[in-house]
């Protein structure tokens, strides 16, 4: 069983009930959380990087609340973890959302709805981009390339799909971790590389199947990122759009954000297999572009 993270009562302003008078006024509500993790690294660092950061989750929570009144506490809860299970390194979370003040006759002290949700695929509850789970049979297995890999979700899947990867990063924690979660797993296809991309663009070209690119940002690098294809292979691109930024405040750098349309003009000597933009949710995000798309053979 993992360790949790406890949140009690974590209290708010929402907009939340059947009738359209609880949902125009704002009325007192709590949230419990908690949030299962592995906390040993955590532990041993005494970093924050190594654990949830729970001020952000506060802040997550309240931003969901302060979005498009509901109609049911379900509903609110269900967005709550489904927000927290997709941004922070958790696998799996229970979620208490609460009235303080039900609109109940005889009174009542609370109302609520209670959900456990668990992250799905990978160890450890690390989740592979959807993005990538949907679109990598596009692609034959051989070698891949996992830039800004980060502690190395999507390298990971790769590697259990057959391909050799080479996972990228410039934070060396996260791919000491990546090291870690790879040899328990037994997955030794996966060679790691220290490596600021910003200082170092290098990348070899005409050297990999594919291509992947989540949460990072550099336009500089895009003719590089062209070139290291093979012919025929494939790029799998998904990060922020400025919308989010706008919305939620992440990323905190606007320069970190795309404009709408701007991965498609990054990429035009490539074609172009799939593309989305836009919210997954438009009341809790996140707000990206997506981008599958092939150097031509």
């Amino acid at each position: 069983m993992d360790d949790r993270l406890i949140l009690e009562r974590l209290e708010f302003q929402g907009y939340c009930g059947v009738s359209e008078a609880e949902r125009e006024a704002p009325q007192p509500m709590a949230v419990g959380l908690e949030l299962f993790l592995d906390t040993t690294r955590a532990a041993a660092t005494d970093d924050l990087a190594d654990s949830v950061d729970y001020i952000r989750v506060t802040e997550r929570i309240r931003e969901i609340a302060r979005s498009q009144p509901v109609h049911l506490l379900e509903t609110m809860a269900e967005r709550m973890a489904q927000a927290i299970l997709s941004e922070f390194p958790v696998t799996a979370v229970t979620l208490w959302v609460r009235k303080l003040q039900p609109p109940i006759t005889g009174g009542c002290a609370s109302t609520g709805a209670k959900i456990t949700r668990q992250a799905t695929n990978g160890p450890h509850g690390t989740r592979p981009a959807d993005w990538l789970v949907r679109h990598h049979p596009l692609c034959a297995t051989g070698r891949a390339l996992d830039l800004a890999c980060g502690r190395g979700r999507n390298a990971l899947y790769l590697a259990r799909e057959g391909f050799q990867v080479e996972a990228w990063d410039r934070d060396t924690e996260a791919l000491e971790c990546l090291r870690a979660t790879a040899a328990s797993a037994g997955l030794f296809a996966i060679t790691t590389r220290l490596v600021d991309l910003e200082q170092t663009p290098a990348i070899p070209p005409a050297a990999f199947d594919l291509i992947t690119v989540f949460s990072y940002l550099q336009r500089d690098l895009a003719p590089t990122i062209v070139r290291a294809l093979k012919p025929g292979g494939l790029l799998v691109y998904e990060t922020f759009l400025l919308d989010n930024h706008e919305r939620f405040h992440h990323p905190k750098r606007r320069e970190f954000c795309l404009a709408h349309n701007e991965l498609l003009a990054l990429f035009r000597e490539l074609r172009v297999l799939a593309y989305r933009e836009g919210a997954r949710d438009l009341d809790t995000g996140p707000f990206t572009a997506a981008l599958v798309a092939q150097r031509q053979p």
